[in-house]
């Protein structure tokens, strides 16, 4: 294996290192710079290893367990998780066993375990493959599985685990013209106005990048800003619009649009993203509850638990145990009570998480109806194109899971409504 290969690997084993030892997520560990130092090549193929890993996890400890006594430190551990992985997907053994053997021998403190790690592998190597599909699709962790199977019944449950360990594919939200994105880039025009690529490779070099004529946003992100429905000239407000996929949907519809988050690296992608697709924005770096003034429209798409992304980012499960959540669904709350103090009379506001548990989405809107005696919610106005009358919810929201279009690579798990405040 090429040197560029083992400092993949490395850089993968590292990321592993800060999900499962540390408790962050690939987002936090990559955006602080983790695989700055690596070319471009390189820094995808680490973070593919390290996602791959997290999302194959529970296959590589049962096969592993098989031939370790104890558990070895973490770093190993991690190894041999990404080796197992890679070598029960087809990766040749010769370098994957090397590259794994000499990452442990370099490292300080475990390099007493290089000769374990090459036994180990060679066992995986030899008898691994045939066990990997018999293993079951991967569980979530309890912490996250309990509510779900209780909001969804075991069936649903065992559909979204499954979504989960599929992946997902690439979607793209055209700054105008879908179908022409489509036929550029070779991907499918989905029933909502999306265009998805089964097998994308490089973003930057697909047709369109450098002239703005797209950017990368789940199908089931792109519907919130559908729901909004905004007009020319409008004034709106999207808060928590960072990174600014939903910001370059109503900016695109020829909205005055304010954009405001209090992440200032986010932010600063924002307008990045903006400048690329040459649209333009009012960007505020701070304080949702700072905010003040009145609104046509605001697109409030309030921190949640993140847990309907984990088809893209299966670290979640693994950084994080649902300590945050209450803490999560109390901001939401007071988020949202401003957010309609913000609106004008007869103003519309969309409320969304990407979250599958319903205290993050269809509990937090029937309880604002109920403290807001002038809001209603509008069912009619979640019905956008491709959208299927029966993900509307009781309370008269729209509630999309991982397992929806499974035949075509499944969506994010968000929810979204429209509320509209009396005149």
């Amino acid at each position: 294996m090429s040197k560029s290969g083992n400092q993949a690997r490395r850089s993968a084993v590292y990321l592993l290192d800060q999900v499962m030892d540390k408790g962050r997520l690939l987002s936090e560990v990559i955006g602080g710079g983790a695989l700055q130092k690596l070319v471009p090549e390189d820094r995808a193929r680490a973070q593919r290893l390290a996602t791959e890993t997290l999302r194959n996890l529970e296959r590589a400890d049962r096969i592993l367990q098989k031939h370790l006594k104890k558990t070895p430190a973490i770093t190993v551990q991690n190894v041999l998780r990404m080796a197992t992985v890679e070598l029960c997907q087809g990766g040749a053994a010769h370098g994957v066993i090397n590259d794994a053997v000499e990452i442990v021998a370099k490292g300080k403190r475990t390099a007493g375990m290089k000769g374990l790690t090459n036994a180990v592998l060679r066992k995986v190597a030899d008898k691994g493959v045939d066990e990997w599909e018999k293993l079951r699709v991967p569980r979530l962790p309890k912490w996250l599985r309990k509510p779900l199977a209780q909001a969804y019944g075991n069936e649903v449950m065992l559909s979204i685990e499954a979504a989960h360990f599929a992946g997902a594919p690439l979607d793209l939200t055209a700054k105008d013209d879908a179908a022409a994105v489509a036929e550029a880039v070779g991907g499918e025009l989905l029933p909502t106005g999306s265009v998805r690529l089964q097998d994308a490779g490089q973003v930057t070099a697909l047709a369109g990048f450098k002239q703005g004529a797209w950017w990368v946003q789940d199908a089931a992100a792109a519907i919130p800003a559908r729901v909004l429905n905004v007009q020319p000239g409008e004034k709106v407000l999207d808060l928590c619009a960072a990174p600014g996929g939903k910001t370059m949907q109503v900016a695109a519809a020829g909205a005055k649009v304010t954009a405001v988050d209090d992440n200032p690296a986010r932010m600063e992608r924002l307008q990045e993203n903006m400048k690329r697709v040459q649209l333009k924005a009012n960007v505020v770096v701070g304080d949702v509850m700072a905010q003040e003034g009145q609104y046509d429209a605001i697109l409030l798409d309030a921190p949640c638990s993140a847990t309907g992304t984990i088809r893209r980012h299966p670290d979640l499960p693994f950084a994080k145990d649902g300590s945050e959540f209450g803490d999560l669904i109390g901001m939401q709350e007071v988020f949202l009570d401003h957010a309609i103090g913000l609106l004008k009379p007869g103003g519309r506001l969309v409320f969304c998480t990407c979250s599958l548990l319903p205290d993050e989405g269809e509990v937090q809107v029937e309880e604002a109806v109920e403290r807001w005696a002038d809001v209603t919610v509008d069912r009619e106005a979640v019905l956008v194109d491709g959208v299927d009358p029966a993900w509307v919810t009781e309370e008269g929201g729209l509630r999309l899971r991982p397992d929806y279009w499974a035949d075509k690579g499944g969506m994010d798990g968000f929810y979204v409504a429209l509320l509209r405040k009396g005149q």
